[in-house]
């Protein structure tokens, strides 16, 4: 465990976790742990969040990541706008199987989660340096999620390419945004709204799940 992280971080995130119904595995938890350490450490000088107490990034970036973790379903996701990697990386970690790309526009953000996909040796997750109207990928994407990226009307402009009719669209979000939902793209619609409760987090947080119609 880096010298950054503490047992407390250690035990907040095994608690927090479970508080959540997420049960960690031994090398899980390792590896959430040694992520928190390289955000501390790269941080500094990349500004990729900010949140600057490691006390309160267990809660505010992996126990929120993972208050999501039972409404993703299918084999490739991705998590737009990524920045410091929240959720996409604690997603990769969780599901070895799934192919999560994380997407970013800022290089020095990208240069970060390359460098977490290199330490941790996630080989199921793909690191992608582009805007997210730019990037094409080979096929579309199971689910596609933000957090706190953009209003849901860009969020679902800049990525309807990536997607289908049976995608959905996962917006984590602060208070309900109600105003956003109006100002939806006519073939898109709400299917579902989550509240969340995140361990150790202050303050309302939200799941949206948006369909597109066909």
């Amino acid at each position: 465990m880096s010298s950054m992280v503490t047992p407390q971080h250690a035990e907040e995130l095994t608690l927090g976790a479970r508080e959540l119904g997420v049960e960690l595995n031994e090398s899980q938890h390792r590896q959430l742990l040694a992520y928190l350490a390289l955000l501390i450490k790269w941080n500094k000088a990349y500004n990729l969040t900010a949140v600057r107490d490691p006390d309160e990034m267990v809660s505010r970036h992996l126990l929120d990541s993972l208050s999501v973790v039972r409404f993703i379903e299918g084999e490739r996701q991705l998590d737009v706008g990524s920045g410091g990697g929240m959720p996409g990386i604690p997603l990769a970690i969780l599901f070895p199987d799934m192919k999560v790309t994380v997407l970013d526009s800022n290089g020095k953000k990208t240069r970060f989660l390359t460098q977490v996909k290199l330490e941790l040796a996630l080989a199921n997750l793909e690191v992608i340096h582009s805007r997210a109207e730019a990037f094409q990928p080979a096929l579309p994407f199971n689910g596609i999620i933000s957090r706190a990226f953009s209003s849901l009307e860009d969020f679902t402009q800049w990525t309807r390419h990536m997607g289908d009719g049976q995608t959905r669209w996962l917006a984590m979000k602060g208070l309900h945004p109600v105003d956003e939902l109006v100002a939806l793209p006519a073939d898109f619609h709400l299917e579902s709204a989550q509240a969340l409760a995140v361990p150790g987090c202050q303050g309302q947080r939200h799941l949206l799940i948006l369909r597109r119609t066909a």
